[in-house]
């Protein structure tokens, strides 16, 4: 048994883990990274780029199935599902790769295969070959899908997003659990590619949505494309033969069906990866969920007396924020405060920003209405516009009209406080908005931007013009706002 003693140990090679290692080993050259999977982020194996290399592929299908409503027609289209997968992944081989090469540039002796548990607030054990002592540890052991146990009827059958990506060739079906974000991503680009699918939700709930008008556009634009039930009955679930049988009443009939399909995707959420690191020895303050409490603006985990802890926990670990950018900059805050744990500080952190690649694309902006109302303590400060892609030009021109976006700012002041976006390229209007609130722009400010014409923008221009009409400005408005608001 080795007994190693290190500064800051990281557990974890993930997006967060990486950017902690790198920020650590400016403050120190005693910095372990342990790691018990393959290299390479969830981002480049299974994640962001395999994902999108599915959808830019179906997009290119779509366009061709949809030319004729520009008055090109093509005479068929035929879509090689090995071709499909076999580019997919060989692009994501060469994203991994590039994570890779970034490894070779940690030496191995800062570096432990295997999997850590906690023995002591202090220690830890790697497999049965290692004990590490460190003075501070950094938790980014990431993530993993989680599914219903209803699921399970599924059998060899019942597949997370990971093994989408190493199919040889495409399904003939698949039904889809979970209309989150991953749901929708996977399950229109596999509709798109020529799969039968169907998807199913509980509860009503589409992607990150939370503004009715917004939702409601969503699930009448993605029931146009294929089959969406989001709060469906599913009465049986039964591995059948060479697939799984589904019985289930079809939204808008009413009518029982039964149908079966190749494959059961769970696309219905991911669990922290904490549970399996004996967390109860490193006393600290956990959950419900058994995930440690921690401060989100230092990263820096509670004990369970409520103290400080040397433990900091960053990226999916944490279950707060789970995107790429935010696990990075996590990962530095965690390793800066880590290094230094007689002067932690506030990081910075962003304005949310998340972007949904489905089509029309989702994004969301800051706080949403229900976030921003319980900040506000229920006053009513909160001004809201809107505005739809439905005849906006640039959308008809690209025959891509369709969409909704909701803007919120604040009574009094008139600063923009956030959107919920529905429609063509929003992924660029997303980050507009995005640096206009990490700027603290009030609406009128905005309007003073450049606006080319004819552009999707017009569209946002237009909804910042109805946002700016509902406002009510004055300084009594402005000081009731603040009796209840943030500053109150």
């Amino acid at each position: 048994m080795q007994q190693r003693h290190t500064d800051i140990a990281v557990l974890g090679a993930g997006s967060a883990g990486l950017s902690a290692w790198h920020t650590a080993k400016k403050y120190t050259d005693e910095v372990v990274l342990v790691e018990a999977g393959e290299y390479g982020t969830t981002c480049a194996r299974v994640g962001c780029m395999p994902s999108k290399l599915l959808i830019a592929a179906a997009e290119a299908a779509h366009r061709v199935r949809h030319a004729s409503t520009f008055g090109v027609n093509v005479s068929g289209i035929d879509v090689d599902g090995k071709a499909v997968m076999a580019r997919v992944k060989g692009e994501r081989d060469r994203f991994v790769g590039s994570v890779l090469k970034s490894m070779k540039r940690i030496p191995e002796s800062h570096r432990i295969r295997g999997y850590a548990r906690f023995i002591q607030p202090h220690t830890l054990q790697v497999d049965d070959h290692t004990q590490l002592t460190a003075n501070a540890i950094v938790i980014a052991t990431g993530s993993r899908p989680s599914w219903p146990g209803m699921l399970e009827s599924a059998g060899d059958r019942l597949i997370v997003n990971d093994d989408v990506f190493e199919w040889d060739t495409l399904p003939e079906s698949v039904a889809v659990f979970g209309p989150g974000v991953i749901g929708l991503e996977l399950g229109q680009a596999l509709s798109r590619l020529g799969v039968r699918m169907r998807m199913f939700g509980v509860g009503g709930a589409i992607g990150p949505l939370q503004s009715e008008k917004v939702h409601q556009t969503a699930d009448e634009v993605f029931n146009r494309a294929f089959y969406l039930d989001a709060d469906a009955e599913v009465k049986h679930i039964e591995r059948q033969g060479e697939g799984v049988a589904i019985t289930f009443i079809e939204r808008g009939s009413g009518r029982e069906l039964t149908e079966t399909f190749d494959y059961v995707l769970a696309a219905t959420g991911r669990k922290p990866n904490v549970d399996q690191l004996d967390i109860a020895n490193a006393e600290l303050s956990l959950n419900e969920h058994g995930v440690p409490n921690f401060n989100r603006f230092t990263l820096q985990c509670a004990n369970a007396d409520g103290s400080d802890s040397h433990i900091f926990i960053a990226g999916d670990a944490n279950q707060a924020v789970p995107l790429l950018h935010e696990a990075i900059t996590e990962g530095q805050i965690a390793a800066r405060n880590a290094a230094n744990l007689e002067n932690v500080q506030v990081g910075r952190r962003n304005v949310p920003l998340s972007v949904v690649f489905t089509e029309p694309q989702i994004a969301m902006v800051g706080d949403n209405r229900p976030a921003l109302e319980a900040r506000y303590g229920g006053c009513d400060c909160i001004a809201e516009g809107g505005v739809s892609f439905g005849d906006q030009g640039r959308a008809i021109v690209m025959g891509e009209n369709h969409g909704y976006m909701a803007l919120f700012a604040e009574h009094g002041t008139g600063q923009f406080l956030g959107a919920e976006l529905l429609g063509p390229q929003v992924e660029h209007m997303a980050h507009l908005l995005a640096w206009a609130l990490e700027q603290k722009l009030s609406v009128s400010e905005m309007l003073t931007m450049p606006f080319y014409h004819p552009v999707l923008e017009e569209g946002l221009r237009t909804g910042l013009r109805d946002l700016n009409a509902n406002l009510k400005q004055g300084s009594a408005i402005t000081e009731r706002c603040m009796e209840c608001g943030p500053g109150g």
